[in-house]
């Protein structure tokens, strides 16, 4: 009884006043700015130390998400059986060593491709674990009236990370060559693992059911994603997006440094302003929920600004790297805006057991295209040329919205009254078909 009011105490305090999620949205804030120079130093170590091919730094992007395939559903099983912050803490740990190995390895003269897919493999998969029992651990830390505010609250930060980061880590690595910049995410983790030992909540031990394969339980949460009308939907079109969006990701940097001819710090210049739009889209999210709907902000945010990928194969030269700026700009607004909407929904949707296996599964899903669409990006580069390769990519990118304009969503304004309780599997699809008639 007395944790039972201790957590009610700690559920009822506004979420700023919370110790705990301001230790979570600390470290987290400090990885997230580390990781905008792995994001901007690992194609960058390719193209200018190793001389790597369109095509090879292509496999880069593959090598990277190629976990959410191969470990995406199993990490769903084992993040429900262990302590989700203990998972957290052993990934940011692995994570650090593995980035840490690349400026070792350029000092020793010794740096090779084939480490740079290894270290992005590892970390991938370290990625996953953390990412699933991040959004598994999340609703029981902060309690469920604070989910949406919460996720607000470290997207936007998320976003800020992006408008800073890469210019930062293009002057950084400009200065000390993108193999050493590396240290600085490496040690951006490390800060993260010291900020999630400080947390205080302990959360509840994982159920302990009968004996399950590990097949029975990935395909528990499978059935729950998967027959629940709306969740289907939302997965199909982030699959959608993430895989063209993959694609662009692969050789937008060959792009802007082979063709446009552009410098790194320019490069991260141009990455901060577009992702501007991130956090204007954090800070305005819940506005817009207000003003739309929760229902209607998830398919409007997705229609409405997918079409301005069509700027970034435009992009040249002087005033011409303004269409890459406001392509950029208006897609991670969107971006943004509907990742909080429908992960806030998903988070207080599931029933706590399933938490960790219904994020495994969508991230399975939504992410286990990006690999496929980072070996596509590489291959459409080598044949159609950089600037085509990403207009066919953006073409297609406006099409994935036409998931969500099928599902129960177009006919809702609010998703409130699907997730006032947690739904159990087999309840989860009368509870939306009741809603929506």
């Amino acid at each position: 009884m007395h944790r039972h009011r201790g957590a009610h105490r700690r559920r009822s305090t506004k979420l700023i006043r919370q110790p705990d999620f301001l230790l979570l949205w600390a470290g987290q804030s400090i990885s997230e700015f580390g990781s905008q120079v792995t994001v901007l130093a690992l194609p960058l170590a390719a193209v200018l130390v190793l001389h790597a091919s369109v095509f090879q730094v292509g496999l880069l992007t593959t090598a990277g998400y190629a976990a959410f395939l191969l470990v995406g559903l199993p990490a769903g099983v084992w993040v429900d059986r262990l302590r989700r912050r203990s998972v957290m803490i052993a990934a940011d740990v692995v994570r650090a060593l593995a980035l840490a190995s690349v400026p070792l390895a350029y000092g020793l003269g010794v740096l090779t491709l084939a480490q740079l897919y290894a270290v992005a493999f590892v970390t991938g998969v370290m990625s996953v674990f953390f990412d699933v029992a991040y959004m598994s651990y999340l609703p029981g830390l902060v309690g469920r009236e604070h989910v949406v505010e919460a996720n607000a609250k470290l997207q936007a930060t998320v976003s800020l990370a992006q408008v800073s980061g890469p210019s930062a880590a293009g002057f950084l690595i400009a200065a000390l060559t993108a193999p050493v910049a590396f240290l600085a995410d490496a040690g951006s983790f490390v800060v993260s693992v010291v900020s999630l030992l400080a947390i205080r909540h302990r959360e509840p031990g994982p159920e302990r059911p009968e004996a399950r394969s590990l097949r029975a339980e990935m395909a528990e949460g499978l059935r729950f994603v998967l027959r629940h009308p709306i969740l289907r939907m939302i997965a199909g079109c982030t699959a959608s997006f993430n895989l063209c969006s993959s694609a662009v990701a692969a050789i937008v940097i060959v792009f802007l440094v082979r063709q446009v001819g552009l410098h790194a710090g320019t490069i991260g210049v141009l990455a901060s302003l577009g992702a501007i739009g991130g956090v204007i889209g954090a800070l305005t999210a819940g506005l817009l929920r207000k003003w739309i709907g929760t229902a209607r902000i998830i398919w409007v945010s997705a229609v409405v600004t997918a079409p301005f990928g069509l700027l970034v194969p435009l992009t040249s030269r002087g005033f011409g790297l303004a269409y890459y700026v406001v392509g950029t700009f208006v897609t991670s607004y969107g971006v943004v805006a509907y990742n909080i909407s429908q992960a806030s929904f998903r988070q207080m949707l599931s029933p706590p057991r399933l938490l960790g296996r219904m994020n495994a599964t969508m991230r399975f899903i939504v992410w286990g295209t990006m690999p496929i669409g980072g070996f596509l990006g590489g291959v459409l580069g080598s044949w159609l040329g950089d600037r085509n390769a990403i207009w066919a990519a953006a073409i297609a990118e406006m099409l994935a919205p036409i998931w969500v304009l099928a599902s129960p969503l177009l006919r809702m304004r609010d998703t409130e009254a699907v997730v006032q309780e947690p739904a159990e599997p087999a309840a989860a699809d009368l509870s939306a078909q009741a809603v929506t008639g």
